[in-house]
């Protein structure tokens, strides 16, 4: 037995071709089975991930729409007459249609003709204001040039932000363009609450037409405190009756 199992050793001797090729698969068995395992890995962290992301926008859009159906002001009602106002929307961006003068407020100040494209727009006797993130702001005026990458930067939050004036005409009411009446005083405090928000010495460029202007403003953007929420806050500190919390178009435009 002895001689025999030497007899074996050395035809298949430690070393040689075939303990090489047993290694071979062993060594390769073990890289695949690595390799499948990390791929696992890899999925079940993307599907969490995604998962993760589907949950947190559903809940961001129901406390959007919730924060939207619940009144702020829920005693005011409009008066008969008054200074009247409009708000807008573009299906992204909310915003407010001004007079440029009217109950001891006058935009002209601020909207300067020569701050436009082409002067001559500025005769007309009606400001429309809205504020939002520089990048979202410029780069999405439709719903057409929204892009992920554009909305997750916003989202995330900026300090970079704009005043958008547009000189306008008189508006006809539609479905995009909302008539309210404030009381003189409801519509000061709806000027000062826009006029702050504009920045002290700050800069300016041409829009997207020749009859608008982005202005350098004041405060932060974030999902919280979006373009629509803006509107909806100028609203409440005229004290006219909107959503408590107002990020969506639907939920600034549903109350007019």
């Amino acid at each position: 037995m002895g001689q025999q199992r030497s007899s074996i050793a050395e035809v298949h001797p430690p070393g040689s071709g075939r303990h090489r090729k047993q290694n071979g698969f062993l060594c390769s068995d073990f890289i695949l089975a690595w390799a499948m395992h990390r791929t696992r890995q890899i999925v079940g962290w993307v599907g969490t991930t995604a998962f993760t992301l589907v949950i947190l926008l559903v809940v961001y859009a129901a406390a959007g729409l919730i924060g939207g159906a619940i009144p702020a002001n829920r005693g005011w009602v409009p008066p008969n007459r008054g200074i009247q106002i409009w708000v807008e929307s573009n299906g992204v961006h909310t915003g407010l249609i001004l007079p440029k003068v009217a109950a001891g407020v006058d935009w002209r100040d601020l909207a300067r003709p020569e701050d436009l494209a082409d002067p001559r727009y500025g005769g007309y006797s009606y400001v429309g204001v809205g504020w939002g993130e520089r990048t979202f702001y410029v780069e999405t005026p439709t719903w057409a040039d929204v892009r992920v990458s554009t909305i997750a930067a916003a989202a995330i939050g900026s300090d970079h932000t704009l005043m958008h004036v547009d000189h306008l005409p008189a508006p006809a009411p539609s479905r995009w363009v909302r008539a309210i009446v404030l009381r003189p005083d409801e519509y000061r405090r709806l000027a000062s609450f826009v006029r702050t928000s504009f920045r002290p010495g700050g800069t300016h460029q041409h829009g997207y037409g020749r009859d608008d202007a982005f202005y350098d403003a004041q405060g932060y953007y974030s999902a919280i405190t979006t373009c629509n929420a803006w509107t909806g806050a100028a609203l409440r500190a005229a004290g006219a009756r909107v959503g408590i919390w107002t990020p969506f178009p639907a939920t600034v435009m549903a109350w007019f």
